[in-house]
Order: structure tokens, then C-alpha cells, then sequence
């Protein structure tokens, strides 16, 4: 695990230098901090419009007695996905964007659902509950 953190904090933002002096070599500098910003902003609104949605559904789910494990999933995905689009790069800004629009959420959801089912199934995973003296049982 320690090894992924260190090439994910020293490779990303490697890669992401390399692409913004590629891309300001080509567009120039002022273009590229403008496009930088541009995706920020543009994806920090549509990051917001985008959890108020997600947090309308969540309300909706609570209203109806169902448990939103979806919902609560889905507004991990847009905190995540926004902060990444607020973060300066285009990896970032990518993935983020990917997190943020919802055909590419949904994608990201079906394969993170995947992935933790699949490690609860190992043990990997372990959940724990603690009883409380209002559960009845004490």
C-alpha cells in the first residue's frame, strides 16, 4: 500500500508537469492557466449542480425508508471528482470530470461496487457492528 501512495504522490503529479509544459509549449502559457482555470471553475459548478441532484435523490431514499448506500456513494464520487477538477492538471481534471458526469459516475460506481464486494469476499474487509442498549438486545 505504501508503495502505490508513494508512485501515486510522485508519479501523477510528474505526469502532470510533463503534460502542462507540452500542452503550454503548444498553446502558450497564458492559454493553458486560463484553460486550468476554466476547467476548475466550469467543473466545480457542474461538480455542485450535480450533488445537489445526487443529495435530492438521497432525501427522496431517507423519505421512502430505504437506505441510500447508492446516494452516499455516488456524493463520495462528486467530493472526490470535485476536488480533482479544482486540483491544476488535465489527469486530473480528466478523472474528475469522469467522476462528475453521471454515465461515467455510473461506470466508476459499478466497478467500485465490483471491487469492494469482491475484497468483502476475501475478508479483506471486515465491518464490524457495535450493539447499542437501544438495540433491544441488552
Amino acid at each position: 500500500m505504501f508503495a502505490r501512495l508513494v508512485l501515486l504522490f510522485t508519479l501523477v503529479p510528474a505526469l502532470e508537469i510533463y503534460l502542462l509544459i507540452k500542452v503550454g509549449a503548444g498553446i502558450g502559457a497564458m492559454n493553458t492557466i486560463l484553460l486550468i482555470i476554466a476547467t476548475g471553475v466550469v467543473g466545480a459548478h457542474y461538480a455542485r449542480l450535480q450533488g445537489f441532484y445526487v443529495l435530492r435523490r438521497l432525501e427522496a431514499s431517507l423519505a421512502e425508508g430505504r437506505l441510500p448506500a447508492g446516494e452516499i456513494l455516488e456524493g463520495a464520487m462528486l467530493l472526490v471528482g470535485g476536488a480533482l477538477l479544482i486540483t491544476p492538471g488535465f489527469l486530473t481534471d480528466l478523472v474528475g470530470f469522469s467522476l462528475v458526469f453521471p454515465l461515467t459516475r455510473e461506470w466508476w460506481r459499478r466497478r467500485l461496487v465490483e471491487w469492494l464486494r469482491r475484497r468483502l469476499e476475501r475478508g479483506e474487509i471486515v465491518i464490524v457492528r457495535r450493539r447499542h442498549p437501544w438495540d433491544g438486545d441488552l
